[in-house]
């Protein structure tokens, strides 16, 4: 399928879609469609790969000492009985000066190359010496295994071994991987421009003197930082009123520079509700009925070449359906692998009823157990415009659509924040 969007990308036959239809949806439509450019390794945290990366060589180059200490050939070590003249001293970054004089000991330092000859290392605390005619004897206790403290060559990778593929997002560990193969830049996928757009006469942003009837802009600063963490950069295009011409001028100008656009409320079809009219006349739009809680209403669709969704204008349903389906839509649109979130196993310390038909997601978190197993708590109130809610929760607690009531003790999945891209 080409990366270029269709008129029919989020089209579907049903009146409601259950949340694993809706995944399935986006999962099979959506590709990337963002360039490539060389990163430097120290900008490249959080970026999506779009190279593969492979050893050059082996790692580590040679076989080096695990620590500080003396290296000898375990066979002399056996045949002398542990007590052996010091001949020689390899410091790290330096080439050994040459094979290792049978029936001695090298001084050598963490990461220093093994001497040819030598195959074994006495931890420095170990080793006891004695001063001998102006030259020293390691005096090794007995008991030490061949090969010990010695790293091989390769034992980490092997010359050629495939470290990444294209679309991983790259963690501390990943760079590490990647400087240890010598590379200085990696080929990234260019990230997304993503457009933020308030609306609504009601709507204030922080820092404005309060007035009676409006609301602060609560949800702008969240979306951002979400956004944020999903590795995308993000503009604010501010405050719009409830005016059909500045809502449709706001979306063109937005969708000629961004590759998504995203807003939150406003999107029903009520008569001060512009943004879906604006839509429906500049590109396409799919108002989804998804069979969840919270966030029944999403609205996914496009104007120009740009994505848009359209949240409800509620805090957590717009955080949930961020989470559950614009960011693995925007991950799979730069480039990236499509996230599919772990999810652990927890004992409920609950009682909840629920309507069959409908996947919950509950605002939860792991509560310790006195005998040391964790549980899943709900939080006590399930508006979906209790920020604080979102503050004291570690993640969702998920519950199947065949699910009519939930008892202590029953088992639940339990999705941590952390596996939504929140760290």
């Amino acid at each position: 399928m080409p990366s270029e969007l269709l008129d029919d990308c989020f089209e579907h036959n049903r009146d409601s879609l259950r949340h694993d239809e809706a995944l399935e949806l986006l999962k099979e439509r959506i590709r990337p469609a963002v360039g490539v450019e060389p990163v430097a390794l120290d900008q490249a945290h959080g970026r999506i790969l779009a190279q593969q990366v492979r050893a050059p060589r082996p790692v580590p180059a040679f076989d080096n000492s695990a620590m500080d200490g003396f290296a000898f050939a375990h066979a002399d070590y056996v045949r002398l009985g542990g007590r052996m003249p010091v001949s020689a001293r390899i410091a790290a970054g330096h080439a050994s000066a040459g094979p290792l004089e049978p029936g001695t000991a090298a001084r050598i330092f963490t990461g220093a190359v093994m001497p040819q000859g030598a195959d074994t290392v006495a931890m420095q605390e170990d080793v006891r010496l004695e001063e001998d005619g102006g030259g020293r004897t390691a005096i090794i206790p007995a008991g030490l295994k061949a090969g010990a403290n010695r790293r091989r060559a390769g034992e980490d990778l092997a010359e050629g071994t495939l470290l990444l593929e294209p679309g991983v997002r790259l963690r501390p560990q990943e760079l590490a991987a990647i400087a240890s193969t010598g590379a200085a830049k990696v080929d990234c996928y260019r990230q997304l421009k993503i457009a933020i757009l308030s609306t609504g006469d009601e709507i204030l942003r922080p820092g404005a003197p309060y007035q009676p009837g409006r609301v602060y802009d609560s949800n702008f600063y969240m979306l951002r930082a979400l956004l944020e963490a999903t590795g995308v950069s993000t503009t604010d295009l501010g405050v719009i009123a409830d005016r059909p011409q500045a809502v449709r001028t706001a979306l063109e100008e937005a969708a000629a520079g961004h590759d998504a656009i995203i807003t939150s409320g406003g999107a029903s079809r009520g008569e001060e509700d512009h943004v879906v009219t604006a839509v429906e006349k500049l590109g396409h739009l799919h108002m989804w009925q998804l069979a969840i809680k919270p966030g029944r209403p999403v609205s996914f669709g496009q104007v120009g070449k740009s994505l848009f969704f359209g949240l409800p204008g509620n805090p957590v349903a717009a955080m949930v359906c961020y989470l559950l389906y614009v960011r693995p839509v925007l991950i799979r649109r730069g480039g990236g692998d499509w996230p599919v979130p772990h999810r652990f196993p927890l004992p409920a310390d609950f009682d909840m009823d629920k309507k069959a038909g409908r996947r919950e997601f509950v605002r939860g978190m792991v509560r310790p157990g006195k005998d040391g197993r964790a549980s899943a708590g709900k939080y006590p109130r399930d508006g979906s415009g209790l920020i604080s809610s979102l503050r004291a929760a570690d993640g969702l607690i998920e519950i199947a659509e065949e699910v009519e009531r939930i008892r202590p003790g029953d088992p639940v999945s339990f999705i941590p924040f952390s596996e939504l891209g929140i760290g």
